[in-house]
Order: C-alpha cells, then structure tokens, then sequence
C-alpha cells in the first residue's frame, strides 16, 4: 500500500469518488474518533449490569444458522439475549436522529443500509431463538438495564419452567 507525504494510507481514486471528502480538518478528526465499541454508553449500561452480579461477552460475532453474522454489544450467551446499543446518529433515532445536511448522497444511503441491517440482525437472530434487545443511547441507563433485566428474567423464567 502506498503512502502520502504524512505517512497516512493513500486513498485509491475509485475510494475518493466513493467517499466525500472532509468539510475540514477538525471535522476529519470527529469522524476519526467515532469507536465502534466501548462507547460512553456502552460502558455505562455493562458497567451497571457488571455491577448487578450479571456476567456476558461483549462485543461477541455470533455465527447464526441463517449465514448471518452479527456482533451485539453486550451477549448473554447461555440465554440468548443480544443487546445492542445504538447511537442516534448512525441508527436514525426517531427523536433525536437528524437528516445530514451535507453529502446527503452519501449519507442518507448509508444510514438507510444501517437501518436494514438493524432489520436483518434482529430478523436472523429471532429465528436462531435469540431475543433482542436495542436501547437508544439518549437512553437513561437505569431505563436501558431494566428493559435488559425484564428481557433477561423473562428468558430465565421461560427456560427453568417457572
């Protein structure tokens, strides 16, 4: 692979066509800085339920029957609840996601594939006998571990017959 003057990967001209440039340098680094795991909110809520004597994988690819993969944030594997945790932003939250208002050819593409592949995960991993569990990252964190608790105790329930 090549490289520029400052060392950074060359980008391919077929890549620069694809991906619109940064409006400036400061923007660049915000896009850079975006982590797809161990976000604040992530954190919190495994941290809480850490806390609440539950133990999960988290960040685990699941390989399901149907050919899909998918890495929930948070794996209860023995009861097979996923818990994903979505920021507004690339999901597009209902209250707070909002239409990018540059590059709008780029993105709203791109965020409409996240949808569907919100869509497809939660499908293949219903049929594969998972439940599914998405919190919002505007989500209060005891909001989030109660909806997981109820799911994860409904599950338990159902599984020892009581």
């Amino acid at each position: 692979m090549s490289h520029d003057n400052e060392g950074r990967p060359r980008q391919k001209a077929c890549d620069q066509a694809r991906y619109p440039g940064a409006l400036n340098e400061g923007r660049s680094r915000n896009m850079q800085a975006n982590r797809r795991t161990d976000t604040k909110p992530e954190v919190a809520l495994r941290s809480e339920l850490h806390r609440l004597g539950y133990r999960f994988r988290k960040d685990h690819r699941l390989d399901l029957p149907a050919g899909v993969r998918v890495r929930p944030d948070i794996v209860f594997t023995r009861r097979k609840v996923a818990v994903f945790v979505d920021g507004c932003f690339w999901h597009v939250c209902p209250q707070h996601g909002r239409q990018p208002a540059r590059n709008e050819w780029y993105w709203n593409p791109k965020l409409r594939r996240n949808v569907e592949r919100d869509r497809c995960a939660d499908e293949a991993l219903a049929q594969a006998g998972w439940q599914v569990v998405r919190v919002w990252e505007h989500e209060a964190v005891s909001d989030a571990v109660a909806r997981v608790r109820e799911v994860l105790e409904h599950v338990f329930d159902a599984t020892s017959g009581g």
